[in-house]
C-alpha cells in the first residue's frame, strides 16, 4: 500500500467548502481475492463538508452537479466486495464507521461525517464496525453501473477494471477537482 496526503488550500479550490479538507492518496496492490486498482489511488476527502444539519441532500445535489449519477442512500455492506463495472463515491453523510478498504490486507479507516471517498473499480471495500446513525450516500460516473463481486476476479474482469474510463469530473469539486490531478493512466 502506497499513502500521501495532498493538503489543498481553500483560495485555490473556489467550489470547495468552506472546511479545512485535506485530501489522502492510498494506492493497493492485489490483497487475497481482491484485485484492488494498481493505476488509481483511492482518493479520501477529510472534512469534505461541515458536520452539521443534514447532509446527504449536499452530498446528492454536488455529485449531481459534477455529473455523477445513480445515487442510493444506504450504508457499506458488512462483507468484503469490490465493482469491476464502476469507479464508486461514498459521501459520508451521517455518523461514523471504521472501514476495510483494499481486501483483505488493506487499510482501516475511520470515516465521519462529511468525509468522502472515491474508490476505483476494483478496490475492495467492507465495513467493519458503525454507529446507528451511519449513513453513505453513493453515486457513480456516467454511463458506469456497479456490480458487486465477492470472489476473485476472472481475466476479463481484470481487464474490465483497467480499461474503465476515468470520469471527466471530481464527485465534489468537477473538471479541476483532485480526481483528474490523481487520476491519470501510465
Amino acid at each position: 500500500m502506497n499513502r500521501s496526503t495532498k493538503i489543498v488550500p481553500p483560495t485555490l479550490a473556489p467550489t470547495m467548502p468552506s472546511t479545512a479538507m485535506s485530501i489522502e492518496t492510498l494506492t493497493f496492490e492485489p490483497s487475497g481475492w481482491v484485485p484492488n486498482n494498481r493505476n488509481l489511488p483511492v482518493l479520501i476527502y477529510h472534512e469534505a463538508f461541515p458536520a452539521e444539519g443534514e447532509m446527504a441532500p449536499r452530498f446528492e445535489e454536488r455529485f449531481r452537479e459534477n455529473g455523477w449519477q445513480g445515487m442510493w442512500r444506504n450504508g457499506v455492506f458488512d462483507y468484503q466486495h469490490y465493482h469491476t463495472g464502476a469507479h464508486e463515491v461514498l459521501g459520508i453523510a451521517g455518523g461514523r464507521a471504521r472501514l476495510l478498504i483494499g481486501g483483505p490486507d488493506g487499510a482501516e479507516l475511520d470515516v465521519h461525517a462529511g468525509d468522502c471517498l472515491v474508490l476505483p473499480a476494483g478496490t475492495g471495500h467492507k465495513r467493519i464496525e458503525a454507529s446507528r446513525d451511519f449513513l453513505v450516500v453513493g453515486a457513480y460516473p456516467p454511463g458506469q453501473e456497479a456490480d458487486i463481486q465477492t470472489g476473485p476476479a476472472s481475466e476479463a474482469q481484470l481487464r474490465k477494471i483497467a480499461g474503465l474510463a476515468i470520469p471527466a469530473t471530481d464527485p465534489l469539486e468537477g473538471e479541476a477537482g483532485p480526481l483528474r490531478r490523481h487520476w491519470t493512466r501510465r
